[in-house]
């Protein structure tokens, strides 16, 4: 017997929407990273991009659990002497949600130029409304 490799031409790939109103971050970007990633399919290959296309909306009604809106910093650095941006995820929720979620989700997947091409399948919308309705895309419940 064989181990089974998926071919990247074999793939068949899926649109899927996340609800994040209400759920924790940690438990949607795991959600989303598995999605990503292809982990609930048989034909997973570690090395292979098996993902799916995930659409995440509602990022703005996402919630923190304990202290982390005033607590959890979102740092980033321009590169240049003294360009430290540090700021707290309660003003990152307020003025950029889509991007915390963004960030939770790219950091659950592989840090390589494989985890940058499934995180190119990755969507986020503040409200509830997304321009892929065309691709039908099935809502799933975590």
């Amino acid at each position: 017997m064989r181990t089974f490799m998926a071919k990247p031409k074999e793939i068949e790939r899926r649109w899927y929407v996340l609800d994040a109103a209400g759920k924790p971050l940690g438990r949607l970007a795991t959600e989303a990273a598995r999605l990503l990633r292809g982990k609930h399919k048989p034909v997973f290959t570690p090395h292979v991009d098996t993902g799916d296309h995930v659409i995440v909306i509602n990022a703005d009604k996402v919630v923190l659990t304990g202290n982390k809106l005033q607590k959890k910093l979102f740092i980033r650095h321009s590169g240049y002497p003294g360009g430290l941006k540090v700021m707290n995820y309660a003003s990152l929720m307020r003025k950029r949600p889509e991007l915390a979620v963004r960030k939770a989700i790219e950091g659950m997947l592989p840090h390589n130029r494989l985890g940058a091409k499934m995180a190119r399948k990755l969507k986020v919308y503040k409200g509830p409304e997304h321009p892929h309705q065309a691709q039908k895309p099935e809502l799933i419940e975590f």
